[in-house]
């Protein structure tokens, strides 16, 4: 493991499914960086100093990244494990652009399987909008899969989703990939 160098997943999720799948990036990235992961409405509006890779993570609403109507219509859905204020539209409206070279970020969201088609992904406007604040990508954004609205998610994705995190971490790293 990489001494000083520390990833921090922030994630936003309604029924549990996108935080599963930020935990299992986490464990993912463990195998190379220290890496937590941390609920939206946590997150600090300041990075610390030390973090060196942020994955930021949520749901795809209405072809983006949620707003406070969509939060709402999913909390008429049935028990969210998160408070519906914030999401992650909201906290990178207030997080502070990187100074210097900054840390490295990847996004990722969670969306319905049988529409995985459908343009439009929370994780491609979330690394639009941490580009434009000054923030440098690591890789291109992923998409996990859920069954339905509220999933569950499946457990193929969630071995994917350690998988990917694990990649990060060799990227962050400059690990060689062992075959």
């Amino acid at each position: 493991m990489t001494e000083n160098v520390r990833a921090l997943i922030v994630y936003e999720s309604m029924f549990g499914n996108t935080e599963r799948i930020a935990r299992a990036i986490r464990d993912g990235l463990r195998q190379y960086v220290a890496a937590e992961t941390m609920p939206v409405n946590r997150a600090p509006g300041v990075l610390p100093e030390d973090v060196r890779l942020l994955v930021v993570g949520g749901p795809t609403h209405a072809f983006s990244m949620s707003r406070l109507s969509t939060r709402q219509e999913a909390w008429k859905q049935g028990d969210v494990v998160m408070p519906i204020e914030v999401g992650i539209r909201e906290w990178l409206g207030v997080l502070q652009p990187p100074t210097g070279s900054g840390p490295r970020v990847a996004t990722f969201d969670t969306r319905i399987a049988k529409v995985r088609r459908l343009p439009g992904s929370a994780a491609r406007s979330a690394a639009k909008l941490l580009r434009r604040m000054g923030f440098r990508p690591l890789t291109t954004s992923e998409s996990f899969f859920v069954n339905e609205t509220t999933g569950p998610v499946r457990d193929v994705e969630v071995e994917r989703a350690q998988n990917w995190g694990a990649e990060l971490g060799r990227l962050l790293t400059g690990a060689v990939k062992v075959a």
